[in-house]
């Protein structure tokens, strides 16, 4: 047992005093040094494997070519230089019907519409990811199209135009773009072996024998995919729907930036294999631009990401008798301003979201 020299003593030399510094600040260094020297060669061995890991990625995912004109390019919303917060689209869309041209990329107008929608922005201080669902059904100007719900911008012109109506409700620029094929949340979850969410509301998903009671669920395969999408079973519909997306995306966020899957190389080839083919991201968001990132965030606590939905002036029907729900000009010019000056978090403390 180390036997140490007690500071009220008054028997120790000050030479026995001073050798027994030096020898606690000589561990000290020796600890130092082979904590440097472990980390070198994680980091050296790591190299190529990281490397490896992007080369995979950018072969297997989709690239998508946002293509705007000149004319539409210079009506976007500037940004300024100084400006080092993010703003990226994501979306979950369904490719399975739909063989159309443009259908794999979005790049144009198609036969379909995007389910999930999230402004995702990111500050510049790199200290918290808010996530801000929008409902699919909310009535607003689709630049050149009039008025219409927002997810009809996909329909009339792919994501270019999905962005151009974002970008011109908020006046913000978004920087990015990511899509997910619902498929892919399937494969994922298999890929991680489950995630669990907190359920609030017990249901049966429609058409199906699979039933999600209140409490902790475990979530894999299609049953992910049908609780991810389920909306006709709540009262409240593409609400209850996104805050169950979100839920599902803060689980697996947890869980593939868990030291379990971090640290296992076989699963995270596994999940980059599987997953990759089913995500599409802009041309200029590759891998290393991810992984930058990733390393940007670290500190953030997945647990408790910001994420919440957009709020409505309440539901209505549009000329055709179609439900649509009402966009809130407050909500919408308070949090483009939150946007453009990079102060979301300020945003939310004023305006906290209600209870989902």
């Amino acid at each position: 047992m180390k036997k140490e020299v007690p500071e009220s003593s008054g028997f120790a030399s000050r030479s026995t005093r001073k050798a027994v510094e030096r020898k606690k600040k000589k561990r000290t260094r020796t600890v130092f040094v082979a904590v440097v020297a472990v980390m070198l060669v994680c980091v050296l061995g790591a190299g190529y494997y990281v490397f490896d890991l992007q080369r995979q990625f950018n072969s297997k995912s989709n690239s998508l070519s946002l293509a705007f004109s000149d004319a539409d390019q210079q009506a976007r919303p500037v940004k300024d230089p100084d400006d080092k917060s993010m703003n990226v689209l994501m979306l979950g869309v369904d490719h399975a019907d739909d063989d159309s041209d443009g259908s794999a990329a979005l790049t144009g107008a198609v036969e379909q519409r995007s389910d999930s929608m999230m402004l995702v922005h990111i500050p510049e201080d790199r200290s918290q990811i808010y996530v801000m669902s929008m409902v699919r059904d909310m009535y607003v100007d689709i630049p050149g199209h009039g008025q219409n719900k927002l997810n009809a911008a996909v329909s009339l012109g792919g994501v270019p135009l999905l962005m151009q109506t974002v970008e011109g409700m908020f006046d913000t620029k978004i920087d990015h773009v990511a899509m997910v094929d619902f498929e892919g949340f399937k494969e994922l979850s298999t890929a991680l072996g489950g995630v669990s969410v907190e359920n609030d509301l017990p249901f049966t998903a429609n058409d199906t024998d699979y039933f999600y009671p209140k409490g902790t669920v475990a979530l894999e395969g299609d049953r992910a995919l049908r609780f991810v999408r389920e909306r006709k079973s709540f009262s409240n519909g593409d609400y209850q729907r996104v805050v169950n997306q979100r839920k599902f995306i803060a689980s697996v966020a947890n869980k593939l930036l868990s030291s379990d899957t971090l640290t296992n190389p076989v699963k995270l080839y596994d999940i980059v294999d599987t997953v990759s083919p089913y995500l599409t991201f802009d041309e200029d968001f590759d891998a290393a631009t991810l992984v930058g990132l990733g390393m940007q965030l670290k500190n953030v606590d997945t647990r408790n990401m910001a994420m919440f939905t957009m709020p409505t002036a309440g539901s209505s029907v549009d000329a055709q008798g179609q439900s649509i729900e009402l966009a809130s000009e407050q909500a919408v010019d308070r949090i483009g301003e939150a946007l453009r000056t990079d102060t979301m978090a300020e945003y939310l403390k004023v305006n906290p979201p209600e209870s989902e």
